[in-house]
């Protein structure tokens, strides 16, 4: 007997940083940190934050860090 009320892993899941859609109307994107949570974050805290949890990640890994679209871009 199979679960099928069991929520489907999103496809970033595995992945240790997940970085929100793109949104034109703040300055901020939304972070995912695995085994932390979201935090909304601007483009000077990013890598900074994310050294702080993940010392040693690649942030041009993308096993390691999925962009749901426009990776490394901020609104301005």
């Amino acid at each position: 007997m199979s679960d099928d009320t069991a929520p489907l892993p999103s496809p970033s899941e595995h992945h240790l940083i997940e970085v929100a859609g793109y949104h034109a109307d703040t300055r901020f994107r939304l972070v995912r940190f695995k085994g932390i949570g979201w935090e909304p974050l601007a483009e000077d805290e990013f890598e900074l934050r994310v050294r702080q949890v993940f010392p040693d990640i690649d942030l041009d890994d993308p096993e390691q860090v999925f962009w749901s679209d426009r990776p490394r871009e901020w609104p301005r």
